[in-house]
């Protein structure tokens, strides 16, 4: 029985089924700006369209497909850590607690005893 009533209280915190369209749409809009700029950089450093398919060799040479792919890969993963970290945090802020997802990984780290003294939604020192 103790599943199901923690189930049942983690429905009835506030949010607590917003945060699945918040995380989407974060993921959505940080790859979308995060694909405009490396576009934009793209044609600013090479004077070149970005590569459309880099795995065709008719289309483009090794190394450009070896630098687009690894350059894309890069950017569009820290946009979305970066978009999901900033929803995070706004969902922290307007509900007093982490995300569910979040907030359940961070219980199971403070039981291992690998909790991070910073408090939820602050980000670490530089």
């Amino acid at each position: 029985m103790g599943r199901k009533g923690s189930k049942k209280a983690a429905a009835k915190q506030p949010g607590s089924k917003a945060w699945a369209p918040m995380a989407m749409a974060a993921t959505f809009v940080g790859t979308f700006v995060a694909q405009k700029a490396l576009d934009t950089l793209w044609r600013a450093a090479s004077g070149k369209k970005p590569p459309t398919d880099p795995a065709n060799p008719a289309a483009v040479r090794t190394g450009e497909a070896l630098l687009w792919s690894a350059l894309s890969g890069v950017v569009v993963a820290e946009a979305k850590m970066l978009a999901t970290r900033k929803a995070a945090q706004y969902y922290a802020e307007s509900t007093g607690h982490l995300p569910p997802p979040m907030a359940k990984a961070a219980a199971k780290a403070a039981k291992a005893g690998k909790a991070e003294a910073t408090p939820a939604g602050a980000d670490a020192p530089a």
